[in-house]
């Protein structure tokens, strides 16, 4: 359901990182798994470091890993970009290695490839946990208050005529709808969404990546959307909100090899997490999604608006 970069196999993430590391962004190619120049090039006490920083396979991430290498560059980091690597698995094993010193994270899922048995919610016990159970090669950072999120979601328009504004709300008129979301959404959430509030569907439809437009075209009432999906502002959609924090959270959060981190890196990812917020990724994504605009381009405009590049 939650967009878990780590589901494929380790093997497979493997050869989609071999394949991938070769193309794009600053990088200069070669094996993403040779870290026999990567992790002492961070280590130097003096100037900004070095720092080869990942992403996964999403426009999203790679945006996100711009957005860390053109304010690191600002800074005199000497940056190599390996974007599009693949899945959390290979991207995890190098950061861990040092391999790469830098890749875009989502604190929740995150925790949950490290721990299944988690039962952690907010940011602050999803952070508290993390802290505690990362091994000691790795830190994160501060997490932003941007997050790419499950949300169940409707339209402007029904939130305004039944005041639909919670999922609390939701569960006066749950039974008269049809929800929509991922073929595993029902299995995943359907006794959950009973057990915390109360919610029983008249029928679950798997609409896989097509929810939005499901929802705006009346075939489903509420559907599972991702909070930063561009299609939430041009369907005229809103998340309905989770007060009882059903859904764990998922801010940005850099997650980064320790050894190879420097003062310098540490202080402009810090900085871009205290201004990096959800509209603010929404908006970006509309921008790459919709407009067509290269994420690096995005990347840059959103720096210099901020003040970071």
């Amino acid at each position: 359901m939650r967009r878990t970069y780590g589901i494929a196999g380790v093997l497979i993430s493997a050869m989609l990182a071999l394949a991938a590391c070769g193309g794009g962004g600053g990088g200069t190619g070669g094996n993403p798994l040779d870290t026999s120049s990567a992790a002492p090039s961070g280590t130097a006490t003096g100037g900004g470091g070095k720092a080869i920083i990942g992403s996964a396979d999403f426009d999203e991430n790679v945006l996100l890993a711009s957005i860390y290498a053109q304010a690191l560059e600002a800074k005199g980091v000497q940056v190599e970009e390996k974007p599009r690597i693949g899945s959390r698995e290979a991207l995890y094993d190098q950061v861990k290695s040092g391999g790469l010193t830098i890749v875009p994270e989502y604190n929740g899922n995150l925790l949950a490839f490290i721990d299944q048995q988690t039962t952690a919610a907010t940011t602050e016990e999803v952070n508290a946990e993390l802290k505690q159970k990362l091994p000691a090669e790795l830190e994160v950072l501060d997490s932003s208050p941007a997050e790419d999120k499950d949300s169940l979601s409707i339209t402007k328009d029904a939130q305004t005529k039944q005041s639909l504004n919670t999922m609390e709300d939701l569960a006066k008129v749950s039974k008269t709808m049809t929800v929509g979301g991922p073929p595993e959404f029902k299995k995943r959430w359907e006794a959950r969404f009973k057990e915390v509030y109360g919610l029983e569907f008249k029928a679950w439809e798997p609409t896989g990546p097509t929810t939005a437009d499901a929802i705006k075209d009346g075939t489903i009432q509420v559907g599972n959307v991702f909070t930063t999906d561009p299609k939430m502002t041009a369907n005229n959609l809103v998340p309905l909100q989770d007060p009882k924090n059903i859904f764990p959270a998922q801010n940005v959060t850099p997650l980064l090899n320790k050894a190879a981190a420097t003062d310098t890196i540490r202080t402009t990812l810090n900085s871009i997490s205290a201004k990096l917020t959800t509209q603010s990724l929404l908006d970006m994504m509309q921008k790459i999604s919709v407009n067509k605009d290269e994420p690096a381009t995005v990347a840059k405009e959103w720096l210099t608006t901020n003040g970071l590049g």
